[in-house]
C-alpha cells in the first residue's frame, strides 16, 4: 500500500477550500488517503496478468451506456387490468405483456392481485410502475402452489427448487446455441487473443460468448481456485462464460483479438467454444414499483415455497430500476449476463427466524456473468443478503448497505466477483455461505473485496476460500500481509482507500482510454 503522492499540495488545497463543512472531510480524506499496491489511485500499478481483474464490463451494456428511459407505449389498464387489489388482474398482465411484446407497458398507480407467474420471453419489454409507493404486485400465493415444483437439497432433504430460483415475474430467454468456432491452442489469463479453428466465421465489432468446460480430472476447477479447491469430491460442471468483443482479425493464423483480457486460462481440454453473445430476451427491465408478499412467519431455511418476486434467466442487456420488494422468502434470481440492478429495496414484517436472524432464504443472487447490483437497501435480513454461485464471475457489487450483509459464496468455483464500497453494517456473519459438502471451497479465486466499513473489525477468511482473493480496504485489528502468490490483505481504513470505489475507478479508465 502507499501514501497519495504530493501531501503538501493536497493540504495547501484544502487550505484554501476550508470554510465549508463538506470540503474540510474531502481534504482530510485526501491528505490521509492510502492506495493499494494492486491498483495505485487510477490504474497505474495495475496489471492485465495480475490478482486484480478488471470488473468494468459489468452492468447494461458493458457500463458503456445509461439505462433507457423510453416512453411508455401501453397500458396495462388498456387490458382489462383493474388495480383495486381485490380483483383478479393475472389474465390482464398476461395479455398485456402477450399483446404489447417489445414494449414499454405503464402499469398506473394501483395495488395489483396477481396469482400466476408472469413469463416474459420477447425482448425489449419493459414492466414501469409510477413508483414503488404507488404501483404494488401484490402476490398471495407461494409459487410452489402455482406450480408445484418439489425437488431436495444436495444433501437429500425434500424442499421445493423455489428455494433457490423463481420469481413472479420471470424473464426467460436462452443464449444462441449455434456452434460459431472452437479454439485451438491454450491462452493464458491476462491474454487477450484466442486462435480459433474458424475466424471467418467473425467480423470486426461482433461480441462473442467463449464458454469452456471441466474435464474429468476437474483441471478447470483446480485452476479456478488458483490450485486450492479443497474438497471436491462431488463437483462436477465448474464452467466459465465470458465474453467480449471482436477488435482484430487474423485469418491466416486463425487468431481473433479482444477487447479485454481473458478471465481465466483456456485450455483445448476444456472444449472452449465461442457463440454470438446473443440471448432471446435482451433489454428488458422492470422499473418502479413493489412487490409484496403476505406478511407470515419465516420457518427458515429450506421451509420457503417461493414467495420471491423477480427471476432473470439468461437475461442479456436488462435491468432492475428502482423496485421496493416486501415480505419476500427470495428476492431477485439474475441470471444471464450485463443487466443491472440498481436502487432495489428489501424490507419485511415477517416474524424472524430465530436460529439465524432472518426473514427470508436469499435476498438477490447473482448466477451469471458481468452483473452489475448497485445503490441497494437491505432493511431486512435474509439467511443470504447476497449470493454467487455456480457460473458467477465477473459480478459486481457496489454502492449499497444492509443492516448485517452477508456476502454468501455458494461453492461450485465462482471465481472473480467484486464487492466495493459498502456498508455491511454489523458484519456478524459477513463470510457465512451455503451449498452442499465436496462440492469446493465456498469461494473461488480473483474475487475482491475494497472499501467494506463495518461495525467490527473482520479477518482474513482463511480456509473459506482459495488464499488467492482480495481484501483491500477493511477494518481490522490485523496487519496487513501481501503476497503475490498467497493471502492479499491490506488492512487500510476503509475511510481513507483511494479509490474509494475500484470499479467506478476501472470503468472510468476504460472509457477514457477509448475516447
Amino acid at each position: 500500500m502507499g501514501r497519495v503522492r504530493d501531501q503538501s499540495m493536497l493540504r495547501l488545497v484544502c487550505a484554501i477550500a476550508g470554510g465549508v463543512l463538506v470540503s474540510i472531510v474531502t481534504c482530510h480524506l485526501a491528505a490521509n488517503a492510502e492506495t493499494s499496491e494492486l491498483w495505485g489511485q487510477a490504474g497505474e500499478s495495475w496489471k492485465s496478468d495480475g490478482r486484480l481483474p478488471d470488473y468494468s464490463y459489468a452492468g447494461y451494456l458493458r457500463g458503456e451506456s445509461e439505462l433507457p428511459d423510453r416512453p411508455a407505449e401501453a397500458n396495462v389498464k388498456d387490458f382489462g387490468a383493474v388495480g383495486d387489489g381485490k380483483t383478479d388482474d393475472t389474465a390482464a398482465f398476461i395479455r398485456a405483456i402477450n399483446e404489447a411484446r417489445g414494449k414499454v407497458l405503464a402499469i398506473p398507480r394501483g395495488r395489483y392481485l396477481i396469482t400466476d407467474i408472469l413469463e416474459i420471453r420477447d425482448s425489449s419489454t419493459v414492466l414501469r410502475g409510477e413508483g414503488a409507493d404507488q404501483t404494488v404486485i401484490f402476490a398471495p400465493k407461494p409459487l410452489e402452489m402455482i406450480r408445484s415444483n418439489m425437488g431436495a437439497t444436495t444433501g437429500g432433504r425434500p424442499t421445493s427448487n423455489y428455494s433457490w430460483s423463481g420469481g413472479i415475474i420471470w424473464a426467460k430467454g436462452q443464449w444462441d446455441k449455434n456452434l460459431l468456432a472452437v479454439a485451438t491452442n491454450p491462452a493464458r489469463r491476462g491474454e487477450s487473443s484466442l486462435t480459433v479453428d474458424k475466424p471467418d466465421a467473425f467480423k470486426i465489432g461482433d461480441e462473442v460468448r467463449l464458454v469452456i468446460q471441466d474435464d474429468s480430472e476437474l483441471s478447470l476447477a483446480n485452476h479456478l481456485y488458483a490450485g486450492d479447491p479443497g474438497d471436491t469430491a462431488k463437483l462436477k460442471g465448474a464452467l466459465e462464460t465470458w465474453i467480449a468483443r471482436i477488435t482484430r482479425i487474423d485469418s491466416e493464423i486463425g487468431r481473433l483479438d479482444f477487447d479485454r483480457q481473458l478471465r481465466t486460462d483456456v485450455r483445448p481440454e476444456w472444449k472452449p467454444t465461442l457463440y454470438a453473445a446473443h440471448s432471446t430476451v435482451e433489454e428488458v427491465g422492470i422499473e418502479q414499483l413493489a412487490f409484496e408478499f403476505p406478511i407470515t412467519p419465516y420457518s427458515g431455511h429450506f421451509t420457503e415455497l417461493g414467495f420471491n418476486a423477480i427471476a432473470y434467466g439468461n437475461v442479456r442487456n436488462g435491468w432492475i430500476r428502482d423496485v421496493e420488494i416486501r415480505h419476500a422468502d427470495s428476492g431477485i434470481f439474475l441470471g444471464g449476463a450485463n443487466s443491472t440492478v440498481t436502487g432495489v429495496v428489501w424490507l419485511s414484517g415477517r416474524p424472524r427466524d430465530t436460529s439465524r436472524n432472518s426473514t427470508g432464504h436469499h435476498g438477490i443472487t447473482l448466477g451469471g456473468t458481468d452483473l452489475l447490483l448497485s445503490d441497494f437497501d437491505f432493511r431486512t435480513k435474509f439467511i443470504h443478503d447476497i449470493t454467487v454461485t455456480r457460473g458467477s464471475a465477473g459480478n459486481v457489487v457496489r454502492a449499497g448497505r444492509g443492516e448485517d450483509l452477508t456476502f454468501d459464496h455458494h461453492k461450485y468455483a465462482n471465481h472473480s466477483n467484486l464487492y466495493t464500497n459498502l456498508d455491511a453494517g454489523e458484519a456478524t456473519n459477513i463470510f457465512r455461505s451455503g451449498g452442499g459438502a465436496a462440492l469446493g471451497r465456498h469461494c473461488g479465486a480473483w474475487t475482491t473485496w475494497w472499501n467494506i466499513r463495518t461495525a467490527s473489525p473482520v479477518d482474513f477468511p482463511a480456509g473459506w476460500a482459495t488464499e488467492v482473493i482480495n481484501l483491500v480496504g477493511i477494518r481490522s485489528e490485523k496487519p496487513s500481509l501481501t503476497d503475490w502468490e498467497g493471502r492479499w490483505f491490506e488492512a487500510v481504513k476503509p475511510a481513507q482507500l483511494v479509490p474509494q470505489d475500484l470499479y467506478k475507478s476501472q470503468l472510468t479508465r476504460r472509457l477514457d482510454a477509448n475516447r
